[in-house]
């Protein structure tokens, strides 16, 4: 999964993101998958250092504080935690080693000190450009310098080659390496950072639509030039959330806040349940009148699955706060709700289907089990009852 850059709190667009990677990690963990889940964190990039200047806060204090904000709001969406998460500035070694490899195959090239990956040398079997993203080269351009690229540099062998390594420029941050005293371009990081992570090609490459271009197309460009093997079998997007007729997002500043949301009372299961009604691959506009529809809902639940109380459980049962879902990774006897929420889930990740399937339950007055609440706890990640009680 690509991660966020941190410069500012987690919005509704970050939680839609990160929830439907979770539901694909806990639906793969219930059918008895080893999952291994790396994700990145952008904690040097242009963004995050032009609001460090424009606080007056030092990059580095900015970047860990909206980290630590970031993974608290997924603790409280319950979101199932990376076995990896790697900041950038961590693997600033690795990203220039892969660049100087490029550099020497002839398949990046420089501009003074800075360096640029050259698409059309990189061409090959595994990877041609447009091969993930399936755009023509009209709408690349237009993304390209909307989205943090620069097709208008001179000397630049083909607009569209994205940086890979930024020499030193007066007041940034900057390391030293074998290409040069610099810090990363944004794509290359995370094609080191997965295949130093993980076994290449990995099954599925995560992220928000806004990365189809020229991100993913770019990460799968360098990691197939650096190793010869694609970077992932799939590359899955998920939809944009608007707020306001607009997308949301830090640039716009439409957010609304997950922190925000939950220090103003909000259930973080409401907040769960609301994102869960869209499909993750479609663009929907969040209203407050979503939210009071999967409170209501969640209230319901709740009352259902109250029946389905077992005594107290041993003192060593996972507490109620944990993040961990009760039944991923476990084998358990699936009831008729249980196996139709498994089944809407592996159709393409059907969350709204399978929402609708446990409301259809509670309205046909079927009395809950124990394992239907578990169910729903591990698959969807809404826990109705505490272990403890």
């Amino acid at each position: 999964m690509c991660g966020i850059t941190p410069y500012d709190a987690t919005h509704l667009g970050h939680a839609n993101t990160y929830l439907a990677y979770d539901t694909l990690v806990r639906l793969w963990l219930d059918g008895g998958f080893e999952v291994r889940y790396a994700q990145n964190v952008t904690d040097v990039d242009d963004p995050l250092l032009e609001r460090a200047a424009a606080t007056g806060v030092d990059w580095r204090e900015l970047a860990a504080e909206q980290v630590d904000l970031f993974r608290g709001d997924m603790e409280e969406l319950r979101i199932v935690p990376p076995d990896h998460y790697i900041a950038v500035t961590d693997v600033i070694p690795e990203v220039a080693d892969a660049v100087a490899a490029l550099l020497d195959a002839g398949i990046a090239y420089r501009i003074d000190d800075d360096v640029y990956f050259d698409n059309a040398a990189a061409a090959s079997p595994v990877w041609t450009l447009g091969d993930e993203s399936r755009l023509d080269r009209a709408t690349m351009l237009a993304l390209s310098a909307e989205r943090g690229g620069d097709p208008e540099r001179a000397g630049k062998r083909d607009a569209l080659d994205p940086l890979l390594w930024l020499a030193q420029r007066a007041g940034e941050p900057s390391w030293p390496s074998p290409v040069g005293t610099g810090r990363p371009g944004w794509h290359i990081e995370c094609s080191v950072i997965a295949q130093h992570y993980l076994d290449t090609p990995i099954t599925v490459q995560g992220g928000g639509s806004d990365l189809v271009f020229p991100h993913h197309e770019f990460s799968a460009g360098h990691a197939a030039a650096l190793s010869g093997r694609p970077l992932a079998g799939l590359y899955a997007h998920a939809g944009m959330v608007g707020y306001d007729g607009e997308k949301m997002s830090k640039s716009l500043g439409n957010l609304v806040l997950v922190s925000r949301l939950v220090d103003d009372g909000t259930d973080p299961r409401a907040i769960r349940l609301t994102l869960l009604d869209h499909h993750y691959r479609g663009d929907w506009e969040f209203s407050r009148s979503l939210l009071t529809v999967a409170e209501c809902r969640l209230a319901t639940w709740q009352a259902w699955a109250a029946a389905a109380v077992t005594p107290a459980q041993s003192a060593d049962a996972t507490p109620v706060d944990s993040a961990e879902p009760t039944l991923v990774g476990t084998e358990f006897v699936g009831t008729e709700l249980t196996d139709a929420l498994r089944t809407a889930l592996a159709d393409d990740l059907d969350t709204p289907r399978a929402l609708a399937l446990v409301d259809a339950r509670i309205a046909s007055d079927i009395p809950a089990t124990s394992t239907d609440v578990d169910a729903i706890d591990a698959l969807l990640g809404v826990r109705l009852t505490s272990l403890l009680d």
